[in-house]
């Protein structure tokens, strides 16, 4: 039942995002300066672009760390193994926030 409600959700975040972040790719033509209404746009779009990039990363760590303690809670004995595996988990998952920063980056510039 929360499959069904989180789809359409995810569809109309989104699509609402990538209309508000549209109008910061467009140029004006011949060389004029965007105007102050498209900037705003852009640091929205900026915020919408990092605030999502985090958002998957930040459930996937929820979700590693929580498996991990299980694991480790059912079999004491494999706890070093759990934990270097969670240990590199981690790291790949923040990989992907640090993505959505440097490209939160490359749309302002």
């Amino acid at each position: 039942m929360m499959k069904k409600r989180l789809l359409p959700l995810a569809a109309a975040v989104i699509a609402l995002s990538a209309m508000m972040v549209q109008p910061a790719f467009a140029t004006e033509a011949a060389g004029e300066a965007a105007s102050g209404l498209t900037g705003n746009i852009g640091v929205i779009g900026v915020g919408l672009v990092f605030g999502l990039g985090t958002l998957g990363p930040g459930i996937g760590l929820g979700m590693l760390i929580k498996g991990a303690i299980e694991s480790m809670a059912r079999q004491p004995e494999a706890a070093g193994q759990v934990r270097t595996t969670m240990f590199i988990g981690i790291a790949v998952v923040e990989a992907l926030a640090l993505l959505g920063f440097v490209l939160a980056f490359i749309i302002n510039a």
